[in-house]
Order: C-alpha cells, then structure tokens, then sequence
C-alpha cells in the first residue's frame, strides 16, 4: 500500500466498524421547493406506521392499479418528478434505480449490463447535463457526482439496496437551493430509504436469470418493540452474474439496516447504516473501426494468460490486425473491487407548531483498486506487459442542519451544509509473470503486489460550506412563489506524496489548490393553479459546480489535476468553475383519467470543462479545456392515460439542442467547435410504456427511442439512434392466505435482441475522428424470481 492509500485507509477501516455510531447525515428539510403546505395544517413526526417499500409491492396483491411513471410535481413550483418504489420495483430485482428512472423526459441513462450495475458503463445525463454536473443524494446525504473514481461519495447502487428505496424525487431543471449538492448543476435525483414497517415479518426473493444470474435478497423487520415505538430493519443482498460477454463477472455484497425511535410524538431519530463490496470485470471499450472489423462482442482475453501475452509481443489470434489499432483492442482484463461503509443519523423535531428542526451527521468511507493488464508497459523480468492499478480511497464526514418556520402563509427554511473529504489515489505497476510460469488469474482475488515502479500518489483535501435561505408564500389559495439563495465554498488543495517522472512523459505532476465560490446562486420560482385541474409553473436559478477530483492523465472526469505541473500553474489563477443560468417553465394537467406535462427550458452554461483524448485508453494523452459557453433549447411533453380502472398508458417525447458558444483553440489551432452538439446526449427521446394489471397478475411493456450521438466534438462521428423494448410481469399466487404472500415476477430486456451502443464517452471525446470510447449494450436477457413475505 503506497503513502496516498495509506494515510485515507486507516480511517476508512475505522470508518467501518464505527460509522453506525459515528453517524451520517446532512438534510436541510428534504423539500421539493414551492410545494404549498396544507393551510393551517401542523406537521408531526415522520408516522411509524409507514409501509416499507423493501417488502416489494411485488410480494403482496396491489391495490392501486397498473401503475406507470405519472407523478408530475403537481403543486411545485419547479419540474419536479417523484417515483414510487412500486415502479422501481417493476423492473428486474437489483436493476438500478437511476435506470427506471430513464423512463421520464429529458433522461437518458447508459449501461452495458441490463441492471445498470457495472459501474464504469453507467452514465445518467439530464437535458444535456452529464451526471458530474448532477446532484444525488440518499436521506438527503450527498452521493457525490456517481463517477466512477467517485471523490465525494459512491453510486447509488452501493448507498442502498434497490429493494429498500422508497421514493426517488426528480428535479429536471434545477434542484433546490437546499440539495447538499456541489456538482448540482443540471437538476438532482434524490432518493429516500423504506422505514421499518410497525408489524414483525419479514421477506426472501430469489432471483435467477440469463448469464448464470443470481441474487437473493433477505430483510427482517422487528416491528414496534415498545411503547416508544422503537423499530428497526436489517436487509442483506448478493448478487452474482457473468458477463453476457468474454469471461468475468459482477459480484456484490450488501447489508442495510434502519433504526428509527420516534421521541414525544413531535419528534424523530433515524438511523440509516450500508456496507457494501463489489468485484467487477470490464468489457472492452470499443471505436467505429473495432465494431466494423471485428463486431459487438470482441472483449478482453480473461483468462486465456498466454493469448494475452503473445498479444502484446505483437502475435495475435483473433483478428486484431484487422484494426487500425490492433495492440489497444488487446486486454488480458480490467477490473474494479471496492469497499464502502456509509451511515446517516437524523434527528427531526416539531419545536412549536410552526418550527421544525431538521439536522443530520454522516460518515462515508471507501477503499478499493482497479486493475488494467497493459501491453504499453513491460515488466523488468521480460514479460512485454504489466498490471496498473489505481488504488483510490475516500474518507468524509459531513453535517446538515435547517429550519423551518411556517408563519402566516410564508414558510421560511434557512440552513448549512459542511462536508470535509479526504481523497486519495495512486498508481503503480507490477510485474507480470514469464509465459510458462505462471498466469494472472483473477485480478479480483488480491492486491497486486511487489510494484516496480510508481508513477504517482496523490492526496487531496476539501472543504464544502453552503448557506441557504428561501421562503415560499402562499400569495393566494392557488399562487404560490418561492424565491431563495444558497452561497457555496469549495475549497481543494492536493499534495504528491510520492512521484516518479521516468513514468509520467518527464514532467511533474499538477498540484495546488483551488477554490470554486459564490455567495450569492439565487433561485426564483412560481406556480399559479389558474384552473381545477390546470396549473402553470416557472423557474430561474443560477448554479455552480465544483472542480472535479483525479490523478494525472486520468480520462475518467474532466479535472484540472489530471496536467502536469507546468500547464496546471498555468490555468491555477485563471482557471473558473462550471456555472449556468436554468430557465423553465411548464404547464401541467392533473385530471382522474389524465395526468400532462410540457415544459419548456433553456440553459446559458459557461465555463463548460471537457475531457479531451486521444491515444491508446490505458495510457491516454488527455486535456482538459475550458470550452467556454453552451446554450441549451428543449421541450418535453408527458401523460399517463388510463383509459381503464386497471389500464396505464405513458407516453413522453422531449427534444434538445445543446451546442457550444465559441470555437476551440488548442495548441494546433483553431477548430471549428461553435454551432457543433455536446456529444454522448442524444437530440430526440421518446419512452412510451403500457401497464395493466389482471386480478392478480400486472403487466408491463416499455419501449424507448434514443436519435444519433455525436461521438466527436466537431461531430464528424456518431453511433445510429436505436429503439429498445423490455417486458415485465409479476403474479401472486392467491388473494387470501398462505400463498397471498407468495408472487413470482418475469422480465425480459431487449426485447426484440437489438444490437445498439450503450455508452458513449466514457474515456472521454476525441476533437475529430474516432476513439475507442463506447459499450455494446447487453442483448436480449430473461431474469425470473420467487419471493415470498411473512
């Protein structure tokens, strides 16, 4: 283990065995900002007798419908979006929440696998915002910007069992001032745990499927234990699948447990605690010439060691000589393992009548490594490749506290945030063995070890302060206006510990610290519901990102400390964070038999950073350049019609024209980028979805469009647009008895096997041309389960 590692590890393990009494937790009033209160309504405790979504709407009968995604924000002020755990759960059991979550306008979400599990391939974007420049949070504790080499936080599929979400919120535009967000940019997911259920019982799902798929998930509730109302839950998941391509696999483990003590009846403490540990291999990243030469299922040569070696000596064997390219399509494996501990302790109190106390305190901590079999970098014992491993590790503790005061048809919320995170990383290499003596095995199984050489270890540490204030007044009983400021101060600074030039091009790595501020990011907002069944909304609010975190000549985020010394001190006072004026506004439909939304919105972003690459992924040349402004144009529309008691009709189309301001100059010249697409965000989406349920059985087919996406920043490259469909099902067994608790549940992705490009710029964009920088998605795939509650 190398200095970087080292001094975050030790905290990480105590993080560990501590964080349940550590703690977590930060939210500032969880609110979808402007939605008007009952008059005269008095708020109590968080009721005890909450349903916990984890018992699977799935394992007793339904009696709300077919239900597809239909909940529009009706009285909000802003876009805003909130899914029930009934249609998370409709999908494929452990499929990732932000996945469903695709299924409304404006979302568009990339993945390899058809859970959405593998980490490298998942991407979320958010009319043209990438999910760095999104804000997650989970019982309003920030999750960080869901990257890969997440810095400040962990993706949401490691925070919490997909069974135990309760509700995932959604604001398209922009989140609210109160979201512990530093990346919150281009909207916010927000997500929200199950409590434990007020009855003792219990659930057991199994579930079995294509690539050798399986999970089993557990959860056990005590149920009130005394007058008090004490009661907690404990829930366990493993799952384990093959890759639907090569060889390797998708491995993971994960506890979550909920303690909550309601206090006098006006008050509450919440205890939220995750553990989870996953291994993953890679699937071989792709260009237009690979899949033209050698088609969608090329991969990495795990376990075939000797393939592998010969490969790198120039000898191939799978018609890698096809490519322009023949020695980066030629892997032995890429990996990832990782740790996290995460833990939220909540405390909400009724003061008086009028004045709620929100505070919580969190602690996170992360320990991992991810390897690469390179062939650019040969061993000193002769072999013609070698093992890099990046070893990253995150500790951070934060704090929220808000109030809230209702007086006369104003409700005042005023609140901070405070987030301190260690991160670090390094990177080394170790030798592989000679052909004949030995072979690699499963990266997965051990650290690499006996490095010889290490070309950086890096530590940075930051401190996020926010402020916000906003009030929301009732004007009239059908106006409401909210109008409200946060102020945000992100300060990072990094240090090398240890450095190596001989494997870094020569130069010195980029270090020195940075400040992204403003004291003033205002919010503005309006809802007039003009009809019974008719309400208008706007929105303007003006957003700052923070400066991403990564190693030098990472490819994985567009941060300023990937250049060397020279360029970063060069840029180090000049240098301005991502900011953007949001403008939107919508007007919404809410009958019995219709539920509409179009909304229409436009976005001026300046100081957009972009990650440019080229050369071969394992070792890339990257940039990160100010690119300057973007401006955004879209309209979205959306209903749910259910024609029938039991029938549900959605459908949504949304369009986007995201393109840059100015032209880039580089050190080459001058290129031609203004009037040219974002890449990797398609212009034109449509999801449409059908829903019906039949006594005890409910059914489901989803279909989504996505147009072209420019690959290339002078889009002269792109992969074609595709059409995907998946089908769902799910029966119980009887209506009364033993076998009401019994249900069994269908689902089927890619319905009709098409072979499309999953994700897109994961190793960042070229300027012109080609580079090996998108996912096949998986093909079609059936998963059946068996799950029965008590």
């Amino acid at each position: 283990m190398f200095p970087a590692a080292r001094q975050s590890f030790r905290p990480v393990l105590l993080a560990g065995t501590a964080l349940l009494a550590v703690c977590a937790g930060i939210p500032a009033r969880a609110q979808t900002a402007g939605i008007p209160a009952a008059t005269g309504a008095t708020r109590t405790t968080a009721p005890a007798h909450a349903t916990p979504a984890s018992t699977r709407a799935a394992l007793a009968p339904s009696t709300g419908g077919a239900e597809t995604v239909s909940v529009y924000g009706q009285g909000s002020t802003r876009q805003l979006t909130s899914v029930s755990a009934k249609t998370i759960q409709a999908a494929a059991p452990g499929t990732n929440p932000i996945k469903v979550l695709s299924q409304l306008p404006g979302v568009d979400f990339q993945s390899a696998d058809p859970f959405g599990a593998y980490e490298w391939s998942a991407r979320v974007y958010v009319r043209g915002f990438a999910q760095s420049q999104l804000g997650f949070t989970l019982d309003d504790i920030p999750l960080g910007d869901q990257s890969f080499n997440n810095y400040n936080g962990l993706s949401i599929t490691r925070a919490i069992i997909s069974d135990n979400v309760e509700r995932a919120n959604v604001s398209q535009g922009a989140g609210s001032v109160s979201i512990a967000s530093s990346s919150n940019l281009g909207g916010a997911l927000q997500f929200y745990s199950a409590d434990p259920s007020d009855k003792y019982g219990g659930a057991l799902e199994q579930t079995f499927g294509s690539n050798d798929t399986y999970r089993t998930y557990v959860r056990l509730d005590s149920g009130v234990l005394n007058q008090t109302g004490t009661k907690f839950t404990v829930s366990y998941a493993h799952t384990d699948l093959d890759k639907w391509k090569g060889s390797g696999y998708n491995e993971s483990d994960q506890v979550n447990a909920k303690l909550v003590q309601p206090i006098g009846g006006v008050s509450s403490l919440k205890l939220f605690f995750d553990w989870s540990a996953i291994k993953q291999f890679d699937y071989q990243d792709e260009d237009l010439n690979y899949l033209q030469t050698l088609g969608g299922r090329v991969d990495n040569y795990y376990p075939n060691y000797a393939a592998a070696y010969k490969a790198a000596e120039g000898i191939y064997s799978h018609n890698e000589t096809l490519t322009n390219d023949p020695l980066d399509v030629s892997y032995y494996a890429g990996t990832a393992t990782r740790q996290d501990f995460l833990s939220g302790l909540t405390f909400d109190s009724l003061l008086t009548d009028t004045l709620d106390w929100k505070s919580t305190i969190y602690g996170h901590g992360d320990n991992g490594y991810s390897t690469w079999t390179t062939p650019y970098t040969p061993s000193p014992n002769g072999a013609p490749l070698s093992i890099r491993t990046m070893q990253p590790a995150i500790t951070r503790y934060g704090l929220l506290s808000a109030l809230s005061w209702d007086v006369g048809h104003h409700t005042i919320e005023s609140g901070i945030w405070y987030e301190y995170d260690q991160f670090s990383e390094a990177r080394y290499f170790s030798e592989a063995p000679l052909l004949g003596q030995g072979t690699l095995g499963d990266p997965n199984d051990h650290t690499p070890a006996n490095p010889f050489a290490v070309p950086w270890a890096e530590i940075w540490n930051t401190n996020t302060f926010q402020y916000h204030l906003q009030d929301t007044w009732r004007v009239l009983p059908h106006v409401t206006l909210n109008a409200g400021f946060r102020s945000l101060v992100i300060h990072t600074g990094n240090e090398a510990t240890t450095q190596d030039p001989a494997y870094n091009g020569g130069s010195q790595i980029g270090t020195g610290a940075l400040t992204a501020a403003n004291g003033f990011l205002p919010q503005f907002s309006g809802n007039w519901r003009f009809a019974k069944h008719q309400e208008v909304f706007a929105d303007i609010s003006h957003n700052m990102r923070g400066y991403p975190e990564d190693g030098y000549s990472t490819n994985s985020s567009n941060t300023p400390w990937s250049a060397n010394e020279a360029a970063f001190k060069q840029i180090q006072n000049t240098l301005k964070p991502e900011t953007d004026w949001v403008y939107e506004g919508g007007y919404r439909l809410t009958t019995k038999p219709f539920i509409g939304l179009l909304s229409l919105y436009h976005v001026d972003f300046s100081n957009r950073l972009q990650t440019i690459s080229f050369g071969p992924i394992i070792n890339p040349t990257t940039a990160v350049q100010n690119v300057g402004g973007v401006t955004t144009n879209g309209v979205e529309a959306s209903g749910t019609f259910y024609p029938l008691p039991h029938l549900s009709l959605y459908n949504s189309i949304s369009y986007n024209r995201s393109t840059f301001n100015d032209d880039l100059v580089t050190a080459t010249g001058v290129d031609d980028l203004r009037g040219k697409s974002i890449p990797n965000y398609p212009t034109l989406m449509y999801k449409g979805s059908i829903a019906y349920q039949f006594g005890r059985l409910t059914t489901h087919i989803d279909g989504n469009y996505y147009s072209h996406r420019y690959l290339s920043y002078l889009n002269d490259t792109s992969v074609p647009g595709y059409f995907i469909a998946s089908l769902g099902a799910r029966y119980v067994l009887a209506d009364h008895g033993t076998l009401s608790r019994v249900n069994v549940q269908f689902n089927a992705y890619n319905l009709f096997n098409k072979q499309y490009v999953a994700t897109t710029g994961e190793n960042g964009n070229p300027i012109s041309g080609d580079y090996q920088s998108f996912l096949m998605g998986a093909p079609r795939q059936f998963f059946g389960s068996v799950g029965v509650s008590f």
